[in-house]
């Protein structure tokens, strides 16, 4: 499997939850996932497509440019890979950055090291303001 075809498995699941006849792949390998991919109407998932495309969590790869789009590199774990692929947006008004097809530019990451960040949560201390 490349990371593409892990990436319409994750829709088709999404859309198989939101939707009744979206067909499921028959087993969990490259040709069965395309052949459902290929198999649904593509309206049958657009809005899971669209809700994953928008889903990621930033990564720290350099992502290309364009004139007209912002990107970045964002990513998901599927079945225990991290899939890692382009999120386009921005545009302006007539802008249309979910038209670019990110799926089939999808790519397998590696986790290079790990980091904790301490947050801090407040509270206000009894008393006026000053």
């Amino acid at each position: 499997m490349n990371a593409s075809q892990l990436i319409k498995l994750a829709i088709l699941r999404q859309a198989h939850e939101w939707f009744d006849g979206v067909i499921l792949p028959e087993s969990i390998n490259g040709e069965a996932i395309d052949a459902a991919w290929d198999e649904n109407d593509d309206e049958d998932y657009q809005d899971a497509k669209n809700e994953f495309r928008c889903s990621g969590t930033p990564t720290n790869i350099t992502t290309p440019s364009s004139r007209h789009y912002e990107a970045d590199s964002v990513y998901a774990e599927i079945e225990g890979r991290h899939v890692g692929w382009t999120y386009w947006h921005g545009g302006g008004k007539f802008g249309e950055p979910e038209a670019i097809d990110w799926i089939d530019s999808a790519y397998f990451l590696s986790v290079k090291s790990q980091r904790t960040v301490v947050k801090y949560e407040f509270e206000v201390l009894g008393g006026e303001q000053e």
